[in-house]
């Protein structure tokens, strides 16, 4: 009797030590495919907010860049991946919205018309899932007030209104529905606001011929 209660709580121990295992190795590898997950998507952005373009409007007053920012959304023209075919200048739109029942890191992408005289809404927008199971995106833009001189001190700020000129630094913090928040992302845009202006006032930092 003692032999037989011996062997049925060994196997009852190693029965719950497998089905441990067991779970123990479908969480690892959740945590691999979340990671592998954060750093494609976190590398795509990074490249595609340093390569942006200063994108402007040609038929709107003092030729606006196709740039706006608030805390949880981003909207910035930039050339698409060169991996992907078809090329030119996308515009593009970063937020947390629901798909298939998740909420999930989307990336918006649509073809923009900068002769049309109004700022695209992204209506009829193909969309890409960067990453699903993401609770929200917090944004920050560092840079100067809308007309500041270059002497003026930076500062972080959470909306983005200057229409003449692109951040000097963009922050984007992720948080997922589960496990840790991902590692801060600090990315600069490269390209000189001037850069898609046939004329430039370097007094009033704005563009006088688009």
């Amino acid at each position: 009797m003692v032999a037989l209660a011996l062997l049925a709580l060994m196997s009852a121990t190693l029965a719950g030590s497998l089905a441990l295992a067991g779970r123990s190795w479908d969480a690892g590898e959740t945590k691999v495919a979340d990671t592998t997950s954060m750093r494609v998507a976190q590398e795509f952005l990074r490249a595609q907010i340093e390569g942006q373009h200063a994108q402007r409007m040609k038929k709107l007053p003092a030729f606006p860049i196709l740039f706006a920012g608030d805390r949880d959304e981003m909207r910035f023209a930039a050339p698409l991946p060169a991996r992907v075919q078809g090329g030119g200048v996308w515009y593009y739109r970063l937020r947390v919205a629901d798909v298939d029942g998740h909420t999930s890191l989307v990336l918006d992408r649509m073809i923009p018309d900068v002769t049309a005289t109004s700022v695209p809404d992204f209506g009829g927008a193909e969309h890409s899932v960067l990453a699903t199971d993401v609770r929200s995106v917090t944004i920050g833009y560092l840079g100067l007030d809308p007309g500041a001189s270059a002497g003026v001190e930076p500062a972080w700020r959470e909306r983005w209104e200057d229409t003449q000129r692109l951040p000097m630094m963009i922050r984007i913090d992720v948080e997922p529905v589960r496990g840790a928040k991902w590692p801060t992302l600090y990315a600069s845009p490269r390209e000189a606001p001037e850069a898609a202006c046939r004329a430039w006032d370097n007094a009033r930092a704005r563009c006088v011929r688009g």
